[in-house]
């Protein structure tokens, strides 16, 4: 059978723009039903074709391909039942991917042949695993037993030692709790003759006569030879150590204290099959009066777990017993070694070739779960299917569809046809590694319409540039730049951070990331500002005079003929009124940026408009918007402009000053609203401005029905006009189904589509113009004033830039002495490890969250919808992704 990979099915796209998203086709295929599974497969290795769901009224159970489906669902369980026990085992998994069988179109018999060595080694090691924990409780079993028997033989040797070998018992105890004719040195022993040792511990109520009546006996004959009167035996066995102080009060309560108990804690943990991992068991032995006592003994240390063990009371005879276990033990533990490794190399056979079959496995339960969207065709013996792909792909698609046919060896063709539509097609925008974070940014807010302007080309260069306004510092940025640019440089030995969930955004974003750094170095060089320090590059405008006065006499600097080059001058950082200075530069900075970012928005509308033959919007929306942004912060930009560009200090030829002082801006504004044409002497900056003043603020008002007004009343006329005209609405699609027409090329649906628009309402119209004018003329206001953060951060992080360094290094550079050394390199780890992860982490994550709001809300809403639904192809890369996260 020929097959051919995916590296020969790539077909270069024509150049795309992110400007708008791609052109997409409703496309519709007749696949022929032996060419299916190999046409989808296909598909899906490219990842170019979105398929619709033909069969949405029918249940995920009763389409034709389910049974296979759970075919592969069954074997993904083996193949992760197989993973995990590699895992257990600690076997490496090979990185090793046949491309050669998991990259083509494989056949039936590949599919079959991969099944059967799947449910081999599943059988195998499902019988080793089996067999494995098997002898691993046998095991446990000969472990805990000899632990006991030895118990039993300490125990019953310590007795032996107190004990006086011609001594023997018959008499029965009395209620009295001693024996007839038992002498006094019985009564006063310790209980067993011993003390409790740290490792061994016994409890009971009996006294002492009545446990040195019981268990005086010959050890030889064991406890049999009491009198049956008497009638003491004892029960054995195992428990987790941390339940023996449970089974000891239990015990207790339960018969009332007529019961001895002795255990001790095993040293050693105990590996435990069931647990899977080691626990940590005491072994004891219950001493009690009749069947009855110690069958409620035996039920009470089974209810809490324990393993009881029968022990012989011949001392031979456990001795016996002992030897034989331990070599039980000792043969047990060589066939456990055996049955691992023959598990480990069944294994390690396996983690040869797990990701290929995983691989091989998810793409064909993708494939069938795709073939389920699609419609079974019995008279033509074929599938139809229908998606959506890029119009530039749609060459790259039928050269897919004709090597699946060559690979499925069929001589009847994929037949391939474009719909015409009226259905709201997904979102597809082409972006590579570097566009592709800050579409994401864009993608956060809202997906883009189709054919919309997508905000992401702007975002580009906007976001990283107003996060530099408020992060501004050439040393941060430097550090941050050298960051990103490690993970840009070494990205492909790093990919492994994509999987790493806290890593994840950070290795995504890292070209965010080194913009970010350079733009921050940009301006950091405009501020003159490096870890909170000024560079004198360039010569100062400014120069101070070389007599200070002394200590707390301000003096004033001279200024020079000339300016500073580029950036802030040196001299104003070493100025009393530095932070009135800049204060009044970044506040009016933020404010004229702030308007030219929004203008760019609202000039978007245009490109918007003419895309979806809206021209209404042109003249009735965008123009009275932006007119009404320039009348009022459009002045306020140029009234910026033109209060920098004047000397307010400058004197006539008779030495006057021919200004008054600089006008305050923020009460001119405020007063052009509540006194319009009145501008009193101290505000004004130019001749006729009380003039323009008025007119500026007429216009804003006039714009302000022209928004609410006109661009309904202009719809209502028209609807008007088509239904006195007695025009109707059209049906936007024929379905045509005769094989005839299907061989024509004729527009084919196989479903009725319902894409009639909504009734005319002018209630509505009018209410949604008057929400959208309101909301414009509002943010007018509010966004502006919101473009202010960029000032305000950017003041925090000089200010926090300033304290770290004059609080902490730099102290240690005005110290003297042999401790210098010391305290510079205590003081620069401080202060470099609190730069970074103040200034750069959490203050760069606060610069990063306001510009991320300033796209969002004050840039996007002027234009962007994001009401458009995401191109999702049939992806086998997606999927196989997806599936490794």
């Amino acid at each position: 059978m020929p097959s051919r990979g995916w590296g020969m099915l790539r077909v270069r796209p024509k150049t795309t723009s992110i400007f708008r998203s791609e052109v997409m086709s409703l496309v519709q295929l007749y696949i022929p039903s032996d060419v299916a599974r190999f046409t989808v497969s296909q598909l899906g290795e490219m990842g170019l074709v979105e398929f619709r769901d033909l069969n949405a009224d029918v249940s995920a159970f009763q389409r034709s391909f389910v049974s296979d489906v759970r075919r592969f669902d069954e074997i993904e369980r083996k193949l992760r039942y197989l993973r995990l026990q590699i895992e257990r085992s600690d076997v490496d998994i090979y990185d090793f991917l046949d491309e050669d069988f998991a990259g083509r179109s494989r056949g039936p018999r590949d599919i079959d042949e991969m099944e059967e060595r799947i449910n081999a080694h599943e059988s195998r090691v499902l019988k080793l695993t089996a067999a494995y924990k098997s002898l691993q409780l046998k095991h446990l079993e000969l472990v805990e037993n000899k632990h006991v028997l030895e118990e039993v033989s300490s125990l019953f040797s310590e007795i032996t030692g107190r004990q006086q070998p011609s001594v023997t018992r018959g008499g029965s105890i009395g209620r009295s709790g001693t024996a007839a004719g038992s002498s006094n040195r019985y009564d006063t022993a310790p209980l067993l003759g011993r003390t409790d040792t740290s490792s061994r511990r016994s409890i009971g109520s009996m006294d002492a006569a009545r446990a040195g009546d019981a268990l005086d006996f010959d050890v030889e004959a064991g406890p049999s030879s009491i009198g049956h009167d008497i009638n003491v035996g004892f029960i054995t066995g195992v428990i987790s150590r941390d339940r023996i102080s449970t089974l000891e009060r239990v015990l207790w309560r339960s018969l009332r204290g007529n019961m001895f108990l002795n255990y001790i804690d095993i040293e050693e943990p105990i590996h435990d099959p069931k647990q899977d991992g080691p626990i940590y068991k005491s072994a004891f032995i219950v001493f009690a009066h009749g069947e009855s006592l110690r069958d409620r003994a035996t039920k009470i240390a089974e209810s809490l777990g324990a393993t009881l063990y029968h022990v012989d009371s011949s001392a031979e005879r456990r001795q016996e017993e002992l030897i034989d276990t331990m070599s039980r033990i000792d043969d047990l533990h060589q066939i456990l070694e055996n049955n691992n490794v023959a598990r480990i190399n069944e294994l390690t056979s396996v983690s040869e070739q797990i990701n290929t079959w995983f691989t091989v496995v998810r793409k064909e339960k993708a494939t069938y779960h795709t073939l389920n969207l699609c419609n079974y065709d019995a008279n033509r013996n074929c599938l139809i299917a229908e998606g959506w792909c890029a119009t530039n792909d749609i060459a790259a698609v039928q050269s897919a569809l004709h090597i699946a046919t060559e690979d499925a060896g069929s001589n009847v063709p994929t037949v391939l046809q474009e719909l015409r539509t009226t259905k709201e097609p997904p979102t597809f925008i082409r972006t590579n590694r570097f566009t592709d974070g800050f579409q994401n940014i864009v993608d956060a807010y809202g997906v883009p319409k189709a054919g919309e302007v997508n905000p992401g080309l702007f975002t580009c260069i906007t976001f990283p540039f107003l996060f530099a306004l408020m992060f501004g510092d050439l040393g941060h940025g430097f550090l941050m730049t050298i960051c990103a640019g490690l993970l840009c440089f070494y990205e492909r030995k790093l990919a492994w951070l994509a999987k790493d969930e806290s890593m994840r955004m950070f290795y995504s974003g890292r070209y965010i990331i080194l913009l970010m750094g350079i733009f921050s170095m940009y301006t950091g060089f405009l501020y003159n500002d490096i870890f909170s320090r000024a560079m004198g590059l360039f010569a100062s405008g400014w120069v101070w005079p070389t007599d200070s006065g002394g200590e707390g006499v301000i003096v004033e600097a001279t200024k020079l003929a000339h300016t500073y080059a580029i950036g802030i001058d040196p001299a104003w950082h070493h100025a009393s009124n530095s932070l009135l200075f800049t204060n009044s530069y970044k506040m009016k900075m933020s404010i004229v940026l702030g308007v030219i970012h929004m203008t760019l928005g609202i000039c978007l509308q245009v490109p918007n408009a003419l895309h979806f033959k809206k021209r209404i919007n042109i003249i009735h929306v965008f123009v009275p918007q932006i007119i009404f942004l320039f009348s009022i912060f459009g002045y306020l930009v140029f009234t910026i402009l033109f209060k920098w560009s004047t000397d307010w200090y400058a004197r006539d030829a008779s030495g006057e000053l021919t200004h008054i002082s600089p006008p305050s801006l923020l009460n001119m504004l405020i007063y052009m609203f509540l006194s319009p044409g009145n501008v009193s002497e101290s505000e004004r900056m130019f001749r006729g401005q009380a003039a323009l003043q008025t007119f500026l603020l007429l216009i804003a008002l006039v714009c302000v029905p022209w928004m609410l007004l006109v661009k309904p009343l202009i719809l209502r006329r028209e609807h008007r006009k088509i239904i006195s005209e007695g025009y109707g609405r059209i049906s936007t699609h024929v379905r045509v189904s005769t094989e005839d027409d299907v061989m024509g090329g004729a527009v084919v649906l196989t479903e009725q589509e319902e894409m009639e628009e909504d009734d005319f309402d002018f209630a509505d119209i009018m209410i949604n113009q008057t929400i959208h004018t309101i909301e414009f003329c509002l943010n007018s206001i509010s966004n502006t004033a919101s473009y202010l953060r960029l000032w305000a951060l950017s003041l925090a992080h000089a200010q926090l830039s300033e304290v770290l360094w004059t609080m902490i290094f730099l102290p240690t550079l005005k110290m003297s002495g042999a401790t210098q050394p010391i305290a510079i390199v205590c003081g620069f780890s401080v202060w470099f490890n609190l730069t970074f992860g103040i200034l750069i982490g959490m203050e760069g994550l606060s610069a990063f969250l306001h510009a991320l709001r300033l796209h969002w809300v004050e840039f996007n809403n002027k234009f962007y919808n994001g009401t458009g639904v995401k191109f999702e192809p049939f992806s086998f890369k997606a999927i196989l992704d997806e599936a490794e996260e």
